[in-house]
């Protein structure tokens, strides 16, 4: 059985409706069955919590009822129940993870363990638990059970800080308030960085810097409870003081922790502190639990320079840790600094730069590979930069797609195709499909469709012309929503694509179901054709993708084709569309036209 502690808790006067229940009313509670006339007024207004099962000194019965607000002209109260006033009290909340009978012995003795922990202490006040209540409570809700026992104040220093009664708070109150984490007992942030500031007062003379996170903490703290999350933070702490590389350290705030380090050696500095977070990988209340870290850590050099603001480097650093189940120290590069300062300015540019008129399409035609005539193109986003220089995709996509504005760059590409389709339209020229990017993102945006019907439409181009390609080697987190997506586009006209066929993480099962016209190799797997890296196991993927995509109605587009003896290989095995440099590299709009 395993005991969540959850919170010391405090309910106002109140009053409780409630039914007598037998030994079987009791028991089918357990087994989440409430009695018709207490179920009746769940969740209406002015309740304060879910049926349950009061063990009432006063009563000296258990009764299954529920809490109301007292005194409330726009609540409903029962007329059909008994009631009795419950005055304000102090509670300790525990949940337990099975479906257990929590009679009056049980929770009796449960408690009274509860109370040897002596862990209900606050940041302002102090409770014990009570040795005769006059009231417990249990609630059963997910399949879990929650209890509430009386508790009773002993120690009350909020009042001090309500009514801003200084005097009651001697100097050491004081200093601990500012510098010493309350749950931990350690430090704080402010005072390490007197260390930062004067290193030489500690006998520091060099040092690196790290800062770091608990890895998905939330999740600890809501499966298993604050008291158990606490512990984990005291356990960093100990092993902060403990650790022979530490010069000193502070918790930072929530699960973030900073350390003033020797100076080691890129390589030994890593293995250092992923030893120091592999021996704080395992949860006391369940060992298959793993915990993982994401530290960012700052070389000497880097750090002395910075001074006070080290903090800015290491949490840049810790920062570009991922989500991944794994503990990821990343040690933190000028070059670093640099991307990532280039990244905050772009995207209070971006807007700007849209109005200027900056972003640039290119066109990158795709081509029939029987007739070697233009079968449509890819659209492919340019930045030329303040009107002075072109920058590359790398330069500014990766950052737009981190900070959300990729759907702005999107609407642009999409609003500049069909306005030169609409101008070719006009001068009577041939019309060919072209493909646009469609971000993941973008799927869970509300009324998406109706959005990138309104921008197509506002040029009066007819849809089929739009191709919208997704990305197959982004995951999607719900593949029910991106189908749905998908479909509705179909429905609207659009044709789809899947980019880069084969370097993701969609399964057989999901290409069957996804609405898709074409499904495009990645070029990965096209390079090594007819080069002296060919091997025969490259050539039996790609034949078996084609005829997959022709057995399942889907066109097959290859990327990448740089060389007539690729081309003539992939045609052998049945390609039917390729882009690629053999044909023409990614071209402005007035020269892809002549490909017409």
């Amino acid at each position: 059985m395993f005991i969540n502690k959850l919170n010391q808790l405090y309910k106002p006067k109140r009053i409780l409706y409630y039914q007598e229940a037998s030994k079987g009313e009791i028991d089918a509670f357990y087994q989440g069955v409430i009695p018709e006339k207490i179920a009746a007024h769940q969740a209406v207004f002015g309740t304060y919590d879910l049926p349950g099962i009061f063990f009432v000194k006063a009563l000296e019965k258990e009764v299954i009822g529920i809490e109301f607000r007292p005194e409330d002209e726009r609540v409903v109260y029962p007329s059909d129940l008994s009631s009795i006033i419950l005055e304000e009290a102090f509670f300790y909340s525990v949940e337990l993870d099975e479906e257990i009978k929590a009679d009056r012995a049980f929770i009796s003795e449960l408690f009274a363990k509860i109370a040897q922990d002596d862990d209900a202490h606050r940041v302002y006040t102090d409770l014990n638990i009570t040795d005769e209540p006059s009231l417990i409570s249990v609630f059963t809700s997910y399949k879990k059970i929650r209890i509430l026992y009386e508790a009773k104040v002993y120690s009350d220093r909020a009042s001090y800080i309500i009514n801003d009664d200084v005097e009651h708070f001697d100097k050491k109150f004081l200093y601990n308030a500012a510098y010493v984490d309350f749950i931990t007992g350690h430090y704080t942030w402010n005072h390490l960085v007197g260390f930062l500031e004067m290193p030489m007062n500690a006998g520091i003379r060099d040092y690196a810097f790290a800062h770091f996170d608990i890895k998905q903490f939330r999740v600890i703290n809501e499966t298993f409870g604050h008291i158990a999350a606490n512990k984990v933070l005291c356990n960093v702490v100990d092993a902060m003081n403990r650790a022979d590389f530490v010069y000193a350290s502070a918790r930072c705030h929530n699960d973030n922790f900073a350390m003033i380090i020797k100076d080691m050696p890129d390589d030994e500095m890593i293995r250092t502190l992923e030893n120091f977070f592999e021996g704080l990988s395992r949860l006391e209340e369940d060992e298959n639990y793993r915990i993982y870290y994401r530290c960012g850590v700052v070389p000497m050099q880097r750090s002395m320079l910075s001074g006070n603001r080290v903090a800015d480097a290491g949490k840049m650093a810790q920062a570009l840790g991922t989500g991944r189940a794994r503990t990821q120290v990343t040690v933190y590069t000028d070059r670093m600094h640099g991307d990532i300062s280039w990244g905050n300015y772009i995207k209070g540019y971006v807007e700007t730069a849209i109005k200027e008129d900056e972003f640039v399409v290119y066109y990158q035609p795709k081509f029939d590979i029987q007739t070697e005539k233009v079968k449509g193109a890819e659209a492919l986003i340019r930045w030329n930069y303040k009107k002075r220089e072109f920058l590359p995709p790398s330069k500014f996509i990766p950052f737009f797609e981190r900070d959300g504005s990729i759907g702005e760059i999107d609407d642009v590409v999409l609003r500049k195709v069909c306005r030169a389709l609409a101008r070719w339209k006009e001068e009577g020229k041939p019309l060919y499909p072209v493909s646009v990017n469609l971000s993941r993102e973008r799927l869970y945006e509300e009324d998406l469709i109706e959005h990138l019907v309104q921008i197509v439409d506002e040029s009066n181009i007819p849809h089929e012309l739009i191709d919208f390609e997704l990305t197959e080697s982004a995951t999607y987190d719900n593949t029910d929503h991106m189908l749905g997506v998908l479909r509705q586009l179909r429905d609207e006209g659009f044709k789809i694509s899947m980019d880069d066929f084969g370097t993701g993480y969609s399964s057989l099962s999901l290409l069957t179901r996804m609405p898709i016209d074409t499904l495009k190799i990645d070029k990965s797997f096209v390079d090594p054709v007819s080069t002296a890296d060919e091997r025969e196991e490259d050539i039996t993927v790609i034949r078996h993708i084609i005829t997959l995509a022709k057995e399942l109605g889907f066109v097959t587009l290859a990327e990448g084709a740089e060389s007539k003896a690729q081309v003539d290989r992939l045609r052998e095995l049945g390609c039917e569309v390729i882009q690629g440099y053999y044909y023409s590299k990614p071209v402005p709009e007035a020269e892809y036209e002549k490909f017409f």
